[in-house]
């Protein structure tokens, strides 16, 4: 995934590296988006990254995405159906890292009773 956040990755073409990948959608799960209200934290983000996501979705005093139960509140759809992001452009690092088939792919589809 790119580093730009105004040039987001087309989710479809993303490529598999280091790790067996099976043709997961992430348009078609986002079990990883609503795995753990401890995941979607920020790590590397400075402020003017963390300021061009909008403030309904951050939670400050806890330094990541605000979440509603363990799914983040940005997070739009049903999981293992269909979703999309609300904040895709300037979602956070842990989110741009997080790839189709990787291991925290796979906690988390394994969470949700999808299939890995």
């Amino acid at each position: 995934m790119p580093a730009d956040p105004e040039k987001p990755a087309d989710p479809a073409n993303v490529s598999c590296q280091s790790f067996s990948c099976r043709s997961f959608s992430c348009q078609e799960c986002g079990a990883c988006c609503a795995y753990s209200a401890e995941w979607p934290r920020f790590s590397i983000e400075d402020d003017a990254d963390i300021a061009r996501i909008p403030a309904v979705y951050v939670d400050d005093p806890a330094g990541r995405m605000r979440c509603e139960g363990d799914r983040c509140s940005a997070l739009e759809g049903r999981v293992g159906e269909r979703v999309a992001c609300k904040v895709y452009a300037v979602r956070p690092e842990v989110c741009r890292t997080c790839e189709p088939g990787d291991p925290e792919c796979l906690i988390a589809r394994r969470h949700h009773g999808l299939p890995v």
